[in-house]
């Protein structure tokens, strides 16, 4: 009985580690891939550049202008998001480029 409490409950200290470890966007064809997210509070986002010559940036315009170093291509910049919300975000240099974080509890 002991051995399956201790089996559940390592389970979903496992399940928690990977709801709040880190999740990769890939910056392709000027597009954010996926577009979208929904991630536990807690959990690390990372932007890839994976474009062959266009810089990018993660612009974040509903928190002050917060916005990440240019990425060149191969480049890469993350953010833990710590609050439940909705965060919009987009590229500074290329506006029609846009996403959304989902933060949940």
């Amino acid at each position: 009985m002991l051995r399956a409490v201790l089996l559940a409950l390592a389970a979903l200290a496992s399940a928690g580690a990977l709801a709040q470890g880190t999740v990769e966007v890939n910056i392709e064809q000027y597009k954010f891939a996926p577009r979208e997210l929904k991630v536990k509070a807690g959990t690390t986002v990372k932007w890839i550049n994976n474009e062959k010559r266009a810089s990018h940036s993660v612009l974040f315009p509903d928190e002050g202008g917060l916005e990440s170093d240019r990425m060149m291509p191969g480049d890469s910049w993350q953010r833990t998001f710590l609050k439940p919300g909705r965060y919009r975000y987009g590229c500074g240099p290329h506006p029609e480029m846009s996403g959304v974080v989902e933060v949940t509890e």
